[in-house]
């Protein structure tokens, strides 16, 4: 079964046509979007809005990473400090 919606396609396919023309901005700041990641994170963006058919954003899997790392160093930091 597809991820992503057809709503999803065109609406990454019009962010894209829009940063090759140069025309793309970004929504906070206003600026010039020339990333081809951030394009594409932008179409996604609208996708979900419009209530296409597009996944979860991956917030989570990345704070358990985060989290993992930070024990480690704390980890690092006790064992410097036992020495």
């Amino acid at each position: 079964m597809a991820k992503y919606g057809k709503k999803a396609q065109t609406k990454v396919a019009r962010a894209m046509r829009e940063r090759k023309k140069g025309t793309l901005k970004s929504g906070r700041s206003g600026r010039k979007v020339t990333s081809r990641k951030q394009a594409i994170a932008i179409g996604l963006s609208e996708a979900r809005r419009a209530g296409g058919k597009v996944p979860k954003k991956a917030a989570k899997k990345m704070a358990k990473k985060s989290g993992r790392n930070t024990a480690r160093k704390a980890a690092k930091k006790t064992a410097k400090k036992s020495r």
